[in-house]
């Protein structure tokens, strides 16, 4: 039997419901929009118009243009998460672990070849503008480097990858193949530029794998 509170309490989680359904909804507007003409490119009157709400509405889920660019890159970096970091994680550690995360990245770009990667765009907007978006940016772009650096140190620690690789190296050419993935597939049009970086990281990693014994090696030495 439904008490007086219960009752009361409805509409309040209804209304709560509908606000989180709604910001959801101007996200996604959000985050189209950016993905094509850059967070510069945001604004509350455009939202408004995109998703047919006034601008009181939108202001009112957001309150700035500031916190609406940050909740965009939030919302990216979720995403960028969903597709790229959680599935890798099931790959076995070392090696295998670090070539998902790389090939899921690269699936990713390959797509965005006619949207846009807004770690790239906004490094390029912001790069040399101070302040809450730029710290947004540039705190999600280093939560995936330190993953990317993560692997890296499984890899070797795995024995799938010699003690003396410079891991700081490996983590700067890794990210630079993937800029040079996107320069070349988005702007230049260059046909096969996903399988030039998948190449890239071959010869990469090549320099610094163990042979095939190695892995049990390492396992035999940590037990």
């Amino acid at each position: 039997m439904s008490t007086p509170a219960d009752t009361a309490a409805r509409p309040a989680a209804r209304a709560l419901h509908k606000g989180q359904q709604t910001r959801a909804t101007i996200l996604d507007a959000a985050l189209a929009l950016a993905s094509h003409m850059g967070l510069e490119g945001l604004s509350i009157g455009a939202l408004a118009e995109v998703t047919q709400m006034s601008k009181s509405g939108v202001f009112a889920h957001f309150g700035s243009r500031e916190e609406l660019q940050i909740s965009v890159i939030r919302e990216y970096h979720a995403r960028f998460e969903e597709e790229v970091f959680f599935p890798a994680m099931h790959e076995p550690r070392g090696l295998p672990r670090l070539e998902a995360l790389f090939e899921r990245w690269v699936r990713r770009v390959s797509v965005e070849i006619d949207s846009g990667c807004i770690y790239i765009s906004g490094a390029v907007e912001f790069d040399d503008r101070p302040g809450p978006v730029r710290d947004a940016l540039a705190g999600m772009v280093q939560a995936w480097h330190a993953a990317l650096s993560r692997a890296i140190a499984i890899a070797v620690d795995e024995g799938h990858l010699r003690a003396d690789a410079d891991r700081d190296q490996l983590l700067f050419e890794i990210h630079g193949l993937i800029l040079a993935l996107h320069h070349d597939a988005r702007f230049l049009r260059i046909p096969g530029a996903p399988d030039r970086a998948r190449a890239g990281l071959r010869r990469l990693l090549d320099h610094y794998r163990l042979p095939a014994a190695a892995p049990a090696q390492a396992a035999a030495r940590r037990r």
